[in-house]
């Protein structure tokens, strides 16, 4: 047991390192009060940070109500929502297809979905900035098929945060999507035909069912880090969409609010481990 405990204390220590003291100092800054020139004056231990998440003091001095940091929230669960869902989408009928095809040109499927991460998600994301832009590709093409005859009007809009947040998961999805299905015994499949399944019933009642671990996989690992993205608003929703990952990094910047920062994400964590335990509890006894 000693040499077991001896071997553990390099990755503890790391752990400690990297995640739970960030995770403190984090909320340390919380809960302190804001220095009105940027940081926080240590030792004032205060709530206000939390506090201010749902209101604020009017003219008076009194505390009324404020939804704006409410309503950025929701609008992020929104955009994260429809991204994992336009994701899903795509990516299952994509996964599926891949998984039915011969082994060599899986490999070269797989290789292609993960090729996008050769490139860094900046880059990608101002490429979207040239297809969607006024006279950009998409635009031109069509005025060309005379499906548009004004302009496309979409960048800096949601509905382009919304498309830069599906591009940029999207492998998120479909991967564990693909590796549950491509798992699944072929025996299985020939039965269900064999006892009279059509195609859609062997979709809905075998691959669906026993790929679920992995739909619930990609679900999470697109909605966790679509909900704090900030490179997509920015960029694509041009600053005019600001998700909360905008507003965290706006409170670490140029407002200097550290504490507020600091309290926004909390919250965000709080979303996300209420989002991985609801995922533990349904798949707990998944294989």
């Amino acid at each position: 047991m000693r040499g077991r405990a001896i071997l553990l204390v390099p990755s503890g220590l790391l752990i400690g390192v990297v995640l739970v003291l960030p995770l403190v100092m984090l909320l340390v800054i919380s809960l302190m009060q804001r220095n009105p020139n940027g940081g926080i004056v240590w030792g004032s231990f205060t709530a206000d940070a939390y506090i201010s998440f749902l209101w604020e003091r009017g003219f008076s001095g009194e505390r009324e109500l404020n939804w704006d940091y409410v309503a950025i929230f929701l609008r992020s669960l929104g955009l994260a929502g429809s991204a994992t869902v336009t994701s899903f989408v795509i990516a299952l009928p994509t996964a599926l297809w891949m998984a039915f095809q011969p082994p060599k040109r899986r490999l070269l499927l797989v290789f292609l979905v993960t090729l996008p991460f050769w490139t860094n998600l900046l880059v990608r994301n101002y490429a979207w900035m040239l297809l969607l832009r006024v006279d950009g590709l998409f635009e031109q093409i069509l005025h060309a098929t005379g499906l548009l005859t004004g302009r496309l009007g979409i960048l800096y809009t949601p509905t382009a945060t919304a498309i830069g947040l599906t591009y940029s998961f999207l492998p998120f999805m479909l991967l564990p999507i693909y590796l549950s299905i491509e798992k699944i015994d072929r025996r299985l499949l020939e039965a269900a035909f064999d006892l009279g399944a059509d195609r859609w019933r062997v979709l809905t009642r075998v691959i669906l069912p026993l790929s679920m671990p992995g739909i619930a996989g990609g679900v999470v690992l697109v909605f966790i880090p679509g909900i704090g993205a900030f490179i997509s608003p920015e960029l694509l929703g041009g600053g005019k969409t600001m998700m909360v990952g905008n507003l965290i990094q706006a409170q670490f910047g140029y407002s200097r609010n550290w504490p507020l920062g600091a309290a926004l994400a909390f919250v965000l964590l709080a979303l996300v481990l209420a989002a991985t335990y609801l995922h533990r509890v349904r798949f707990r006894s998944a294989p």
